[in-house]
């Protein structure tokens, strides 16, 4: 695999903040070919710095949009569900591939976002990756655990079934003696 220079890198990714994957329930208003388009939508993921979501229809890029996102409370955050209002400009709007579907991938970025919203996002995306994270574990555990738990029982099973040969061959061995014992017995009679 060809080597990547760290300039060209920093150049293909420019996202600053990290970013999480999430279904959230939003809102995007703003021009959309000469009539202004509200569009109910959900989240594909978040970042402080920008969401991206699915559109219905086509807006243009560097167009200004007003952006409303449903936050959930966090387990043991303050108050209820947080309304996220700003506004934003759209980074990218590209046709899906779908060609029976008229769907659009909307890129916006967060702009006029006050730090306290700004750090709310910021605390569920950490919310959210860790969750992610603690959910990789679990399941990274499960297999792992489930795979011994296949070995130990063939194990004890091979081992039973070795255990059976070997009571079955003494107690052959048994019949054998006591029937030679017998014969033995009978014939010095």
């Amino acid at each position: 695999m060809p080597q990547i220079s760290a300039r060209r890198r920093s150049s293909m990714e420019r996202r600053t903040r990290p970013r999480a994957d999430a279904r959230l329930s939003m809102r995007v208003e703003g021009a959309h070919e000469g009539d202004n388009a509200q569009i109910v939508t959900e989240s594909q993921n978040i970042s402080a710095s920008g969401v991206y979501c699915t559109s219905s229809h086509y807006l243009a890029p560097l167009s200004k949009v007003a952006l409303t996102i449903v936050l959930p409370k966090l387990p043991g955050g303050r108050g209820a569900k947080e309304l996220i209002k700003c506004n934003g400009i759209v980074v990218r709007c590209d046709s899906t591939s779908k060609k029976a579907d008229r769907s659009y991938e909307l890129a916006c970025m967060f702009s006029g976002l006050d730090d306290s919203r700004r750090a709310l996002i910021e605390e569920f995306v950490t919310w959210r990756n860790l969750q992610a994270l603690r959910a990789a574990a679990r399941a990274a555990n499960g297999v792992d655990r489930r795979k011994a738990v296949r070995t130990t029982v063939s194990r004890k099973k091979s081992v039973l079934a070795t255990g059976r040969k070997k009571a079955a061959s003494v107690a052959g061995r048994k019949q054998a003696t006591s029937a030679t014992g017998r014969k033995k017995a009978t014939a010095r009679r």
